[in-house]
């Protein structure tokens, strides 16, 4: 399995550093060894979990580095599905050394499994582990795309780097994938919410326990549904988005 996971965090940093030259050199044959190195490393990622579910019998989510390994997984495949057409290469500028320092942090607190605790051999938990995760991940792709919305309004308004602004998405583009990912992502995190309340009622007898976690969980849950209720009546979109779309993944991140 770690093994499997340095194979991992040289293709995610091989992609970084494609993805880095498409952008800096608008060489489309970057962009397609990028997204190859990437969906290498994919590969590589997805036979290490299956590994740790074959050996263990649970997702690798029990410790820090496995949900790290975990979420970098979740994110580039989210990525590899969104980022097929044309300019949207360029996100991969944010997602491969992104996913790569995730791995790498993988890596380093690698460590054998320690016994399952009888709480976590609940059938809900794998539900609310994938839901949430993968909430948190299409967020994750949403956070890449206003990180360079608001780098690509930057530059225009500045007018300067107009030989850059030719190699990234529109604004109109970065705009509308970010509206997609809140999309899909909220009933995801929304439901990865309720299966974790249900495995709590399950295990402990109580729904909701008031920890910081579960807090921020809800908090950010409150953000991101007014970020997209906003978002549906019309009211919200650009920069002030692509803002709200970080501090929701800053405290996902947290």
């Amino acid at each position: 399995e770690r093994q499997l996971l340095l194979v991992t965090m040289l293709a995610y940093a091989a992609a970084a550093w494609f993805f880095g030259t498409h952008v800096a050199r608008t060489d489309d044959s970057s962009a397609r060894r990028g997204k190859m190195s990437l969906a290498l490393g994919f590969c590589a990622h997805t036979l290490s979990i299956l590994v740790h579910l074959a050996a263990v019998g649970l997702l690798p989510v029990t410790s820090f580095g496995e949900g790290l390994s975990f979420f970098a997984w979740l994110i580039v495949g989210s990525f590899l599905v969104v980022g097929r057409g044309g300019r949207l290469s360029a996100i991969g500028v944010v997602v491969g050394p992104l996913a790569a320092i995730m791995v790498v942090g993988a890596v380093v607190f690698f460590g054998e499994s320690a016994p399952i605790p009888p709480e976590l051999r609940s059938p809900w938990l794998p539900i609310h582990v994938t839901l949430a995760f993968l909430g948190n991940a299409v967020f994750g792709i949403a956070f890449a795309v206003s990180l360079i919305y608001l780098f690509q309004e930057g530059r225009l308004k500045s007018r300067r780097g107009a030989w850059l602004l030719r190699r990234l998405p529109s604004l109109e583009q970065l705009d509308r994938l970010n509206y997609r990912c809140l999309v899909w992502g909220f009933p995801l995190l929304s439901l990865g919410i309720i299966t974790g309340g249900i495995w709590a009622a399950n295990t402990w007898g109580h729904f909701w326990s008031g920890e910081a976690r579960e807090v921020l969980s809800l908090l950010t849950w409150v953000i991101y549904a007014g970020l997209l209720q906003f978002r549906l009546m019309g009211g919200l979109r650009g920069r002030r988005a692509a803002t709200l779309t970080i501090v929701g993944s800053a405290l996902v991140g947290v």
